[in-house]
């Protein structure tokens, strides 16, 4: 089975997609693209999120290059002016407003610190069906979030947060400790819901500095990992420890991650570390935020220099998959289903 073809086409339409972290979305034009469609993301004057096509139809330049008046948007080239709905309401030098002036909205929801874009059928759209992160915006968590966009092909991303054996080896001295590698997983897959769990309990693990140096523990660990991958856009990664031997764990910490498709051989890779305990020392919110963002960095450089040599291979590469990339091959064909149109 070779990953994830880069055809746009291929891609799962229909679906909600993180386009932004809700505090990156303001009174400034934020351009995005995703599944290949160029959006322009603003705040009204009150506070609501909107999504329009990033082109204006008069010569297609792009709306999040220009400026706000009020809830419009003015073209920074020619002022052709949108309302919120992406109609047209102004156009230079004359009254009349041609009937096809007008550009594409897109259904927005915020949801759990996320603004979620809805790339389809707007008749579709529904925001009860988006899955739900709420230790993002709990009182009793603290959580540091970040983005980084990757060169590599969408399911390169997918597949490398639902194989976490790579901790081991491309993660060592910060997340990765030999026992990640060493220990069986097990998976399960809810096609219904679209959703893929897999879980890897290490009951007697070494513990790295990640958690030794937030947590104060010393010496070993239970260390368990349950992943919860809800297609084709949210990844929750459950991560529970406690030193070795205790009957409950002590510390949580939930692992975000929006997974967004930006165009063919392009993803947005957002993240967000979440903690329920030293959740007001800022000298731990500092050394997550940056030994995290690292452990980000690793990932984008091994998937952009793994997208370099793919793009090389010979017609006819065939991948040779074992008992670790069960979770990522469910990912996979659940992914392949969802794009079926």
């Amino acid at each position: 089975m070779t990953c994830l073809s880069t055809n746009p086409s291929d891609f799962a339409r229909d679906q909600w997609y993180v386009a932004a972290w809700s505090a990156e979305v303001g009174r400034e034009l934020l351009g995005r693209t995703i599944l290949g469609e160029p959006l322009a993301l603003y705040r009204t004057e009150d506070g609501r999120a909107v999504a329009l096509a990033d082109r204006c139809v008069h010569r297609r330049f792009p709306l999040s290059e220009s400026h706000l008046d009020g809830d419009r948007v003015v073209c920074g080239y020619h002022g052709f002016t949108y309302d919120t709905v992406g109609t047209c309401v102004s156009v230079p030098g004359q009254k009349r407003i041609p009937r096809t002036a007008r550009v594409a909205s897109y259904p927005v929801a915020e949801v759990d610190s996320f603004i979620w874009v809805w790339i389809g059928d707007p008749g579709k759209a529904d925001p009860d069906a988006i899955p739900r992160a709420p230790h993002l915006t709990a009182d009793d968590w603290t959580t540091i979030t970040g983005m980084e966009p990757i060169d590599a092909d969408y399911g390169l991303l997918v597949d490398n947060l639902m194989d976490l054996s790579h901790e081991t080896y491309l993660h060592g001295g910060y997340i990765g400790t030999p026992e990640v590698a060493e220990t069986p997983i097990t998976t399960d897959v809810d096609v219904e819901r679209n959703v893929v769990r897999v879980s890897r309990h290490m009951l007697d693990a070494e513990c790295p500095p990640f958690y030794a140096r937030s947590t104060g523990i010393k010496g070993r660990i239970q260390r368990l990992q349950d992943i919860e991958y809800h297609a084709p856009c949210l990844y929750l990664l459950h991560s529970r420890i406690s030193p070795t031997g205790h009957a409950e764990p002590v510390f949580r910490t939930e692992i975000t991650y929006a997974i967004t498709p930006s165009a063919p051989g392009k993803v947005y890779d957002f993240w967000a570390v979440s903690r329920n305990f030293a959740i007001q020392e800022e000298e731990v919110t500092t050394f997550l935020r940056d030994f995290n963002h690292t452990v980000v960095m690793q990932d984008v450089d091994a998937l952009n220099l793994l997208q370099r040599c793919l793009d090389t291979e010979p017609a006819g590469y065939q991948e040779l998959s074992i008992n670790i990339d069960t979770g990522a091959l469910a990912a996979r064909r659940i992914l392949a289903k969802l794009s079926v149109r």
